[in-house]
């Protein structure tokens, strides 16, 4: 069996015989990968997390549902950055901030590219937020690391949809605080496949935008080269003191044009589509359904 070791992109998924799989995708001249009828990918064997006997075998399989680019069990936690775009602090009319604004996801938010995002009874009051955002994943332990270092712990690059309850981050019921307002079960949708450093070279001049539904209406259109931290910043902030365990998920923050700042509000509904794109990464693509159970809060 013919076999080369590096990645370039990665993509975890099931396979036709209902076994699941990590592999490389065969992509369009984009980098993008074509529609799920269409997608096949070739075997990796190893874990890339580990860096050890990495091979992408010339074993083709067709794939018949996308997972999340890592399994939620090797992601040991979700840090996410608030306020992190200019154009996005001028719009909700906040100071541009001095450090990085820190939040978590619990890896339980975690769902699947064309999964449900569910919407609880506790927060179905017609204000749940679209968030789209460039996702990093750290590939090995780092600690203290210096901005000009910071790239090098690197595994690869996702999109992602910080989905957001504006009802309980608002300070009347939630005190302001963003953990449980954005930290529901599916909230955190990534993929649909993580791209390789050596692909993105520079992940601050990436355009990422976001559309809603079959007539693909414009809400985020924006470039990441905006962020007021970027990526090797956030990565040297974030292990100041601090072991940033491989595997590690960091939301990078989210540009201009969310859904509570426009005038009238847009917010998602249910069977909604929504779509998240960055460029040289592709298409995170849910569809929102609000959940009819009862609520104990």
């Amino acid at each position: 069996m013919v076999s080369q070791t590096g990645w370039t992109r990665l993509i975890r998924f099931i396979g036709e015989d209902n076994k699941s799989y990590s592999g490389q995708p065969i992509v369009d001249s984009n980098g993008f990968l074509p529609p799920i009828s269409e997608l096949k990918a070739n075997i990796i064997q190893g874990d890339v997390l580990t860096e050890e006997k990495i091979n992408i075998t010339d074993k083709t399989i067709k794939v018949k549902k996308l997972l999340t680019p890592l399994e939620p069990s090797k992601i040991p936690i979700i840090r996410c950055i608030g306020l992190n775009y200019r154009e996005h602090a001028i719009e909700t009319s906040k100071p541009i901030p001095k450090y990085p604004i820190l939040f978590i996801k619990p890896s339980s938010s975690l769902q699947n590219p064309f999964d449900k995002i569910r919407i609880p009874t506790l927060v179905s009051n017609n204000q749940v937020d679209y968030e789209a955002e460039l996702a990093v994943i750290i590939g090995k332990d780092c600690k203290d690391v210096s901005k000009e270092d910071a790239l090098q712990y690197v595994l690869g690059y996702t999109a992602s949809n910080d989905v957001s309850a504006r009802k309980w981050q608002d300070s009347r019921l939630g005190s302001g605080q963003w953990c449980f307002s954005k930290g529901f079960d599916t909230f955190c949708p990534i993929g649909p496949q993580l791209v390789s450093p050596s692909i993105i070279k520079d992940p601050n001049s990436l355009r990422i935008r976001t559309r809603l539904n079959d007539n693909n209406q414009l809400l985020q259109d924006s470039n990441t080269s905006d962020m007021i931290f970027n990526v090797a910043e956030l990565i040297s902030f974030l292990s100041q003191g601090t072991t940033l365990q491989a595997g590690s998920l960091i939301l990078t923050g989210t540009p201009q044009g969310v859904g509570y700042t426009r005038k009238p509000p847009i917010y998602l509904q249910h069977n909604d589509k929504i779509e998240i794109e960055i460029e040289q990464i592709g298409t995170l693509t849910n569809l929102v359904e609000y959940e009819n159970h009862n609520s104990k809060l």
